[in-house]
């Protein structure tokens, strides 16, 4: 189903989107927040930053598409110190906050980029050995939407299985690791009608690599779901991608917002499903002068100029990148 969809992308007019938007300041954009990143106190270990869901995960999927639409070779300074953070915690014994994050991100990004390397095996090996009883991945909780929830382990869980999906057959077919798969699988496949949008739209995404994750009338219903909610000018609320919990210092918010339609945009295209009217929002809300895609913070003010002020808006960045790369690609964008 996914060749006649993505033709149907494509024919939206692949000049147009390339000619309304800045893949260059997007990358500028994304490149500066890193450099900020990677000299924040916060941030910093002996390793190098920690991997965020925000500014990390986010930063790692999107550079490399927008190095290939730029023309640029070689990963930049921060892609290879994120990675190298991500290779020598893989399998690290020493528990930290993050380590369930992490471990998720290091067999997602170490499995295409080192293939079956000591890095990868550790990593999917941690993956099983941290796995909770209930057969979801071990994630972090700071009660901060939409990544930082109990909720959002379900969020997590899907990044995992995004992982085995593109794992080497030697991960998947690891001593032991069969068992570990089904609960994972049997946890994402669980009653999720109550789960955030935010969490399902990443089982979808999931879904593009392990397909038995869902059956052909769940991901129907997934999918009308996530249309039903679009608005008129094509793109999502952050509303509608709840529930969430209440955050009474979140700065205002309504309507359409950029890390919520590009999120879904990017998730829908990915399962083979065109969205030109958000990829017609997202062409005409990259600010010029930033190079990003605004969005604040859906938890508390933060001071302006801070570091955590602009944490939703990496993402929505990197997303909307991918998304509208997406739609003037041969292939789909991994």
């Amino acid at each position: 189903m996914r060749l006649p969809l993505l033709l149907a992308n494509l024919l939206i007019s692949g000049a147009a989107l390339a000619a309304d938007w800045s893949p260059q300041r997007a990358a500028m954009y994304l490149d500066g927040r890193q450099k900020d990143w990677f000299a924040w106190p916060r941030a910093a270990s002996a390793d190098g930053p920690c991997v965020s869901c925000h500014t990390g995960l986010t930063y790692l999927l999107a550079r490399p598409a927008l190095r290939r639409v730029l023309g640029d070779n070689q990963p930049t300074q921060y892609e290879t110190g994120l990675l190298n953070r991500l290779r020598v915690k893989a399998g690290a014994e020493s528990p930290g906050a993050l380590q369930g994050v992490e471990t998720v991100f290091a067999a997602l990004f170490l499995s295409s980029h080192d293939g079956d390397a000591p890095s990868t095996r550790a990593a999917f090996t941690q993956l099983w050995t941290l796995q909770r009883n209930d057969g979801a991945a071990l994630w972090y909780s700071a009660g901060l939407d939409p990544w930082e929830t109990p909720a959002a382990s379900y969020y997590g869980s899907a990044l995992a299985a995004l992982a085995l999906g593109s794992a080497p057959p030697e991960m998947r077919g690891a001593p032991g690791t069969q068992e570990h798969i089904r609960t994972l699988q049997d946890f994402l496949r669980s009653d999720s009608k109550d789960r955030p949008l935010h969490s399902r739209l990443a089982l979808l995404w999931a879904s593009t690599r392990s397909p038995d994750l869902l059956a052909a009338p769940a991901r129907r219903a997934l999918i009308d779901e996530v249309v039903q909610k679009q608005q008129p000018d094509g793109g999502w609320t952050l509303e509608s991608l709840g529930p969430w919990a209440a955050h009474p210092d979140a700065p205002a918010s309504s309507g359409v917002n950029a890390y919520a339609t590009a999120f879904t945009a990017y998730v829908l295209q990915q399962a083979g499903v065109a969205a030109p009217r958000a990829l017609e929002w997202l062409q005409a809300n990259q600010d010029p002068q930033t190079g990003a895609w605004p969005a604040v913070s859906m938890n508390k003010h933060y001071p302006a100029g801070s570091m955590d002020e602009k944490f939703l808006q990496d993402a929505a960045t990197a997303f909307a990148a991918l998304a509208l790369i997406e739609a003037t690609s041969s292939s789909p964008v991994r």
